[in-house]
């Protein structure tokens, strides 16, 4: 992700604020990235419109959680640019200036089409996938309701709602799910869901929940399914902080053990990804 401009774009605006003010450790991972972008852009503008420094991000809740929902309807339908009604269905009032203000001038953009209406869109589809997460996770965690699982069991557990995460992902084609899963999967760790207070009514992590979502990750990944999906679980894994795999293929490469009929295909995906 290094060669995308608004990658490095992203990196150098996190980076920058956090080496200046020496507050936390720097991020690992891209959920962690993406969240210190969203409280980054969040203070900054509250800063900017009310006069005075913020102590902690002070969120629009229904600012967020309604781009939340329209990036994750559009990313569902595999759309990059929407109109007024896929907004207004969202309920975002496009007329209204505070839909603008705070965090959604930096993160969402409108352009006019020659002789069309005006189409609005985010500044980069991976920042569409991450509040698409934000408002999946909050919509679970605030509201018990599992949006990845269009027949709403009655089990409402962290683990089934992660499984079924996990599962819509593999089933998608197009893979336009796969970033989308690795953000959700970060936002159940307690270190990332510190920065959403004031969007978080209730806490729901345990140390089970987790093992147990590394743990069928792991199986999926022994199922062998295509390249680009095997190698995007290895990535939640590392989004979930487990690198056991990719630890056990890096022992194998230290001691020279690595031979082709040792490993097994969950092995075989641990050391495409450890070479890319």
């Amino acid at each position: 992700m290094c060669h995308i401009p608004v990658f490095c774009w992203i990196s150098a605006t996190v980076l920058e604020h956090m080496l200046r003010h020496k507050r936390e450790e720097m991020p690992k991972t891209l959920t962690e990235m993406y969240t210190h972008l969203v409280v980054f852009h969040t203070k900054q503008k509250n800063e900017k419109y009310l006069g005075k420094e913020e102590t902690g991000p002070h969120w629009n809740e229904e600012s967020i959680l309604s781009l939340g929902k329209l990036a994750f309807q559009q990313l569902v339908n595999g759309n990059l640019i929407f109109y007024e009604e896929d907004l207004k269905e969202a309920g975002i009032d496009v007329n209204e200036a505070s839909v603008y203000s705070g965090l959604c001038t930096q993160l969402f953009k409108e352009e006019c089409v020659l002789y069309q209406d005006k189409v609005y869109c985010f500044v980069h589809l991976s920042i569409q996938e991450f509040l698409a997460a934000v408002y999946v996770f909050l919509s679970f965690i605030n509201n018990n309701e599992n949006l990845m699982d269009k027949l709403q069991t009655n089990d409402k557990s962290e683990v089934t709602f992660y499984k079924s995460a996990v599962d819509k992902a593999l089933q998608s084609e197009t893979g336009n799910l796969d970033l989308f899963l690795r953000f959700l999967l970060g936002l159940s760790l307690e270190s990332n869901q510190k920065h959403l207070r004031g969007l978080q009514t209730k806490t729901r992590s345990s140390s089970q929940s987790h093992e147990e979502t590394v743990k069928y990750i792991k199986e999926k990944i022994r199922e062998n399914p295509s390249p680009e999906r095997s190698i995007n679980l290895f990535h939640c894994l590392n989004e979930l902080n487990d690198h056991s795999l990719v630890e056990e293929i890096q022992s194998f490469l230290s001691s020279g053990s690595l031979s082709e009929p040792n490993l097994s295909p969950a092995q075989w995906s641990a050391l495409v990804f450890v070479l890319l």
